[in-house]
Parts: structure tokens; C-alpha cells; sequence
């Protein structure tokens, strides 16, 4: 026998299971063929490693030469349940992995067991791995055809050199669209999120085409709203596009869905607006092909009851009638839905469709909002934040991917502050960064004005949509010209001119860009989130004024300057306070238990990469990978990468190092304490005490013209404070951020004073 671990059979390598879909059922098995390779040119390790486990009794094996190998790929997807389950499994993630030996490349399927090292973002596209055992997941259906799984790894560093064209050894894996190694999953899901689209199934070349309507039935909206109980066929509809949903995937192990997705659109004709849902493979074919604002001819729909719980985005014209009474579904079949996008110059005013209505907003306006009012916004990029992400459900590891952004318009000193949730888009919420005219639509204010300071941003709806940048022909544009809006020049020298005399400092520099700038950190994150109660005093506060260190956290809204990190977990720790030699506080109780601990946990050290960055444009494709989630596919570096230790830190006000001490005087933990200024002029209270300051993440000093550091006045106030919590019992929460390969940070993010201790 003379070949490889190929594939004779024609088709994807995946699992040669009965897919419900006719349309994607390819023939099929996981990795092919096992053969030996006759001796020519340079020996693969991939080959030879996989001749070891053929000749081995074993399922499993230990290379006899372990050689490092690159890693081009990490992809997921969710596996369905085997057909010998009986009881339904929470959803399992899986990864399909490809290397490169020199030689050749492979897909392989990670075990399960090592998910973790994908979580951890130890294990990701770029590195050296070591592969230490491995194992043939082979098809019992059919002789000789499996996939190669591995079992044990050691992940190394960063490569600085990979070759992306040795060839793969299995043909298979190069088709297009790229298929999952196990299961009947038509697609590879985002690496870090569900709501993303990605992978070649996703479609663009839906364009608008001229229709003939001589012989078209149309019915009204809300004609068929009164009638569509009684009907068995349904005329066609002629609306446009209010609003577009961003995607929901709600696949599960024991569904054999081969694309379960659904996305809402509004539509709306002269007499009223309903919802339309597009499911399944419909998702995949139209939705980075429709836009908010384009005119459909929709024919072969169903129509059913409204789901009672879901809340309908607002009508862009009050005077159109609402119709919440009916759902129009498209589907790909029973029956198979026609989509038609109609040229907007074939559009005929008799027809009067609604047009598009922007509710756009200055940042000087948005002071007088009401809480949740939606809105629209335009204006530059002054902040971009890194990509973090939040769970969904505890149990699940299923993730919200998010981002906080800062947006001038020149009508304000403050800039817009917006918890920028995934909106489907990865192609622009990727690829965002500072000096960019930018636009948000749907977004909802927060906003809490009894707190101190008054805590006030937008967040993304499910209805929200990005844009960055060629502007003409979108949606938006008619209501832009109309709106008493600053140029980009002007935003620019107005939103710089106020940086200067802002007092809050958070973008202080020497160069007038000044006030655009990224955080840090390239990790991609997947913490679990745990709510723990240490109690005890606090024991001891060093002021640590470096210039390497951020003053703020990624997870507080409530002020212009937003330190980003990916992940958080809260955790609560209960104390009191510790000890002072001129720039430190240290408590007597701290001096006398110190010594004799169990165990004393070190996490004040903030990490380089936790360190906003100031912005260079010519070097902003850089920056911009810096501060994204690890790509799926590796992405050979243009020219040899600068190092991000680089790039000038946009502040440096320093942060403390808090010790606190558990109540049985057994364990204590170092903490890093991030104060920073606050975006109001409250330099009456100062900083009455330490509870007050740490309550709310902020201080009030004097300001100090050209000192980027922590003011040793303010260091001393702080210090002086932190005296009256000598022996005092506080609760305190601390957010818990893994950056890693195995590097964690832990803040203090607000401490508390029980009244009742019992």
C-alpha cells in the first residue's frame, strides 16, 4: 500500500452520519484512509506518527520522536450527541486543531480534556506545541478511515517565522467550505462567541435585481394581519428593512440542526411594521447580504402567532401601525422562501414605503436623556478598548463578546461612553481603532444619577449596527446631512482642545493626539466566574507609582477613561486595614501575624500588557491585533512585529498595593488598587476616607499640570485614610483577571463597612 492518511472518497471529513439536510449531505467519513508512505524526500513526522498508531495494539500511543510543530488553527464547533446517548448532555465545544510539521498539515481533534489550554488562551494559532501522546478515532462503519486525536501536549512560545505552504496531507481538509472532523456540523462556529458569522458558508453576493411585477400578487401588511388565519397561500410582500437583529445560534447536542440560526428583521410597508424571522440555512446564504434600509420582494413566507415575550424595537415612524399579533418566517423550506432585494432605483414613490429615521444625538444632549432612550450616535474614535467577554449562564460555556469604546462629536468635554456588545460584525468590530469616524445605531442609555460619580453610558440592543468608514449609500447618511453636526476636523480639534483642559487627566500627553489611545492586552479570556467571602482585616497599603500601570478597570462605565480587561470574576473578600512608614501604611496586627500565615497569595502585579497604549496610526493593524481576540487561522506578521512595551503608555498614575488579612489570621492576599481621577470636579470631598474612595474606584485630587505619575499628595491623602480602617471589618470585591498563560491579576473593586457582623 503506497499512500496516506487520505481520503478516497469524495466529500468533507466529517462523520459519515444521515444529515437532515440534503442539500449538505456530501459523502463522507473522519480522516480516510490510514497507509503507509513510500520513502521520498524529506520524512513527515505527521506520517510517521501516524504508521506508529496503525502497527500499535494500543488506542493510543507515545510518539517515538517528540518534534515541535506549529499551530495554524484552532476551530470549534459544537459536537451532537452520540446515538447511544439516552440522557441529553449540556452543550460540548469541540476543537479541531491544525499543524504543521514542515512537511505537511493536518487537522486533528482536540480531546475534550484539553479544552482547558484553549480557554486559558495557553494553547492558540502561532506557537510551538509538543505533541506526547496520541490516538486514532476510527470509524467503525468502515475499514480503515479515522481521524487523528491528540491526547497530550506541551504548548510552547510564540513563533516568530511560520510557513503557511506545505501542503496538507489529507486533501480533504482543504475543501471549501471547511467541515468539522466529527459530527454532522456543517460549519466551524467563532472561536470566542456564537453571534459572529464565520467560515466560508457565509455568503455576499446577494445583489439587487429588477423585477417584473406585472404578474405579482402583493398584499398589504396589514391586509394580512387581518386575513392570514384563513389563508393557506400567502401573496407576496413588498417591504423595506427597518431594523436587522444581530444572530442567534441556538444549537444543541441533541438537535441534528446543520445550521441553527435565527435573525429578526423589521419590516415596514405604508400600513404597518412587523417582525420577520429568518431561520437555518437561510441565516448563512442572506445575512451579510441584507442591510437596514433595502427594499425586499419576499414571496413563499409562512406566518404564525407572535412570540408573546419578545419586545419590538420602536417604529422609525409613529405613525406606523405596530404589528405585534404575527411573526413572517422564512425558511429554506416547507415552504422554500423567494428573497428578491429590489433596486432602489426601480422603488416607486406610490408604493410609499417608510424611509429610515435615525434618532442621532450630541454628547452634549445626552445629559437631559431619559434612562433607556435609544439613540443613535456618530463622531471619532477617541478610545478603543480590548475584548473581553462575559458569560452567559453560569453552567454554559457560552460567551457575550464586548468591548468599551469612547466616541467625541465636539459638542462636549466628555466623549460618549458605549459597552459595545458583538453586533454579527466581526469585520468592523475587529478591526476599530482610534482617529476613525464612527457610527452606532439602537444603542440605550444607562444611567444612575444618585451614584458618585453618576454613572452614565450606552450599551449596545439586539438591534444595534456599526459602521465605520465609506459612509456613502448607508442608511444613515440622509439624516447625518441634516443634523447640526461638527466635521471630523473640528470633532477632532474640539475633542483634543478639551482633553487639554479637562481636570480628570485621563488622556494626558505632550502630542495632540493625546486623547486617542488603546488599552492593552492581546490574551483572549475564559474565566469562571465565583463569589467567594474571605473575611478579616486589612493589613497593609503601598502606593507603587509606576509608569507602567493604569489607573482603571475595565468593568466600570461611570467614567471617560475605561480600563479594559477581557475578563473579570467577581469575587468577595472580607477585612479590615494594615500599616505606615512615610509613603506605606502598615497595621500593628499585620507586624505581629505576618510570619506565621498558612499562606499569603501575591496578585498586585499589574502586567505590562494591562496598560492602555497610546495610538500611532501607521502602526494601527498591529495595535489593533493587539488588543482582538486570538484569531481562529494563523495570520503570517507583516515585516518583523514591533514589541508592545513600545508604545508610550496613555496614563501612568500608578496603583496601590492593598494587603488584606483573612479573619482567622491565617491567609492574606495582595491586591492591586487602581484610583483614578473622576470625570467631575468634586474636590470638596477629597478623599474623606478610604472607604469612600475605593467605594467608587476614584479620587479627587488637586490638579498637578505635567505629573503623569501618582502625586505623592494625593499617595499621602489615600494613606492617611486608610488609618481609620485600622482593625476595621470590611467586605471587599475583587475582580479576578486572567490574562492568560497562566497570568492573573487581581483588583480591588470596591470594599464595604457591615453595620451587623453577627
Amino acid at each position: 500500500m503506497s499512500g496516506e492518511l487520505g481520503q478516497p472518497q469524495a466529500g468533507p471529513s466529517h462523520a459519515g452520519l444521515d444529515l437532515p439536510n440534503p442539500e449538505r449531505n456530501r459523502a463522507g467519513v473522519p480522516g480516510g484512509v490510514i497507509r503507509r508512505a513510500g520513502a521520498q524526500g524529506r520524512r513527515s513526522w505527521i506520517q510517521k506518527v501516524l504508521e506508529q498508531i496503525t502497527d500499535s495494539p494500543l488506542q493510543w500511543v507515545t510518539p517515538s520522536e517528540v518534534v515541535p510543530v506549529a499551530v495554524l488553527a484552532v476551530q470549534r464547533y459544537l459536537l451532537e450527541d452520540e446515538p447511544r446517548d439516552t440522557i441529553p448532555k449540556p452543550p460540548l465545544y469541540c476543537y479541531d486543531v491544525t499543524i504543521s510539521d514542515g512537511v505537511y498539515q493536518e487537522k486533528c481533534y482536540l480531546d475534550p480534556s484539553l479544552n482547558f489550554l484553549v480557554y486559558k488562551n495557553i494553547l492558540k494559532v502561532g506557537i510551538e506545541m509538543k505533541i506526547s501522546r496520541v490516538s486514532c478515532l476510527y470509524n467503525e462503519k468502515r475499514l480503515g478511515q479515522g481521524i487523528l486525536c491528540i491526547d497530550n501536549v506541551h504548548c510552547g512560545e510564540t513563533l516568530e517565522d511560520i510557513s503557511l505552504e506545505t501542503p496538507f496531507r489529507n486533501s480533504a481538509h482543504e475543501e471549501v467550505p471547511e467541515r468539522p472532523l466529527r459530527g454532522g456540523k456543517s460549519h466551524y462556529l467563532a472561536l470566542w462567541n456564537n453571534e459572529d458569522p464565520y467560515g466560508d458558508i457565509w455568503l455576499t453576493n446577494k445583489q439587487p435585481e429588477e423585477h417584473n411585477f406585472n404578474n405579482t400578487k402583493i398584499i398589504s401588511l396589514s391586509h394580512l394581519e387581518m386575513t392570514w388565519s384563513n389563508r393557506r397561500n400567502f401573496p407576496a410582500l413588498l417591504v423595506r428593512i427597518l431594523h436587522k437583529s444581530k444572530l442567534r445560534y441556538y444549537g444543541k447536542p441533541d438537535k441534528k440542526m446543520i445550521e441553527p440560526y435565527q435573525t429578526f428583521l423589521e419590516v415596514a410597508d405604508s400600513s404597518g411594521t412587523v417582525s420577520v424571522i429568518m431561520w437555518n440555512a437561510l441565516c448563512p446564504e442572506w445575512y451579510k447580504s441584507l442591510r437596514v434600509g433595502l427594499v425586499l420582494l419576499l414571496q413563499d413566507y409562512s406566518v404564525k402567532k407572535s412570540y408573546p415575550f419578545r419586545m419590538q424595537p420602536l417604529p422609525v415612524d409613529p405613525q406606523i401601525k405596530l404589528i405585534s399579533t404575527m411573526e413572517i418566517c422564512l425558511n429554506l423550506r416547507d415552504p422554500p422562501t423567494n428573497i428578491i432585494i429590489i433596486p432602489e432605483k426601480q422603488v416607486k414613490p406610490e408604493w410609499r414605503l417608510p424611509k429610515l429615521n435615525h434618532r442621532f444625538i450630541t454628547r452634549s444632549e445626552l445629559d437631559d436623556m431619559p434612562e433607556n432612550h435609544i439613540c443613535d450616535v456618530i463622531g471619532i474614535l477617541v478610545f478603543v478598548g480590548r475584548v473581553q467577554r462575559s458569560k452567559k449562564k453560569e453552567s454554559r460555556e457560552d460567551f457575550w463578546s464586548y468591548r468599551w469604546i469612547h466616541i467625541a462629536d465636539g459638542t462636549s468635554e466628555q466623549p460618549f461612553i458605549v459597552e459595545l456588545f458583538s453586533t454579527s460584525q466581526p469585520e468592523i468590530f475587529e478591526n476599530i481603532y482610534p482617529m476613525t469616524y464612527f457610527v452606532c445605531t439602537q444603542l440605550k442609555l444607562v444611567r444612575n444619577d444618585a451614584q458618585v460619580p453618576k454613572l452614565l453610558y450606552l450599551t449596545t440592543t439586539n438591534e444595534s449596527r456599526v459602521f465605520l468608514t465609506g459612509h456613502r449609500g448607508q442608511p444613515y447618511t440622509n439624516d447625518i446631512k441634516n443634523a447640526n453636526r461638527p466635521s471630523t476636523s473640528q470633532a477632532t480639534r474640539r475633542e483634543n482642545q478639551s482633553q487639554e483642559r479637562d481636570n480628570n487627566k485621563q488622556y494626558q500627553d505632550d502630542d495632540p493626539m493625546g486623547s486617542q489611545y488603546f488599552p492593552a492586552t492581546h490574551e483572549s479570556l475564559s474565566p469562571t466566574k465565583k463569589k467567594r467571602i474571605l473575611q478579616g482585616p486589612c493589613a497593609k497599603l503601598i502606593p507603587v507609582p509606576q509608569p507602567e500601570t493604569s489607573p482603571q478597570r475595565g468593568n466600570r462605565p461611570d467614567t471617560p477613561n475605561i480600563f479594559q480587561r477581557r475578563e473579570s470574576t467577581s469575587a468577595g473578600v472580607q477585612g479590615k486595614a494594615r500599616k505606615t512608614i512615610s509613603d506605606r501604611w502598615e497595621s500593628p496586627l499585620w507586624r505581629e501575624k505576618k510570619f506565621g500565615l498558612i499562606d499569603h497569595l501575591h496578585y498586585s502585579c499589574v502586567h505590562p500588557e494591562s496598560i492602555p497604549r497610546k495610538f500611532i496610526f501607521e502602526q494601527r493593524k498591529f495595535l489593533t491585533e493587539q488588543f482582538n481576540s486570538q484569531p481562529a487561522k494563523y495570520i503570517p506578521p507583516e515585516g518583523r512585529p514591533p514589541k508592545l512595551e513600545d508604545f508610550k503608555s496613555a496614563r501612568s498614575l500608578g496603583h496601590f498595593e492593598v494587603t488584606i488579612l483573612g479573619l482567622n489570621h491565617e491567609i492574606a492576599i495582595d491586591v492591586a488598587f487602581l484610583p483614578m481621577y473622576s470625570p467631575e470636579d468634586l474636590r470638596t470631598s477629597q478623599i474623606d476616607t478610604l472607604l469612600t474612595c475605593m467605594n467608587y474606584s476614584c479620587v479627587y485630587p488637586q490638579e498637578t499640570p505635567g505629573n503623569d505619575r501618582l502625586p505623592r499628595a494625593l499617595a499621602g491623602d489615600i494613606i492617611k485614610a486608610v488609618t481609620k480602617l485600622d482593625k476595621v471589618h470590611i467586605v471587599g470585591i475583587l475582580d479576578i483577571c486572567n490574562l492568560g498563560n497562566n497570568k492573573v491579576e487581581v483588583y480591588l473593586h470596591k470594599i464595604y463597612s457591615p453595620t451587623n457582623t453577627s
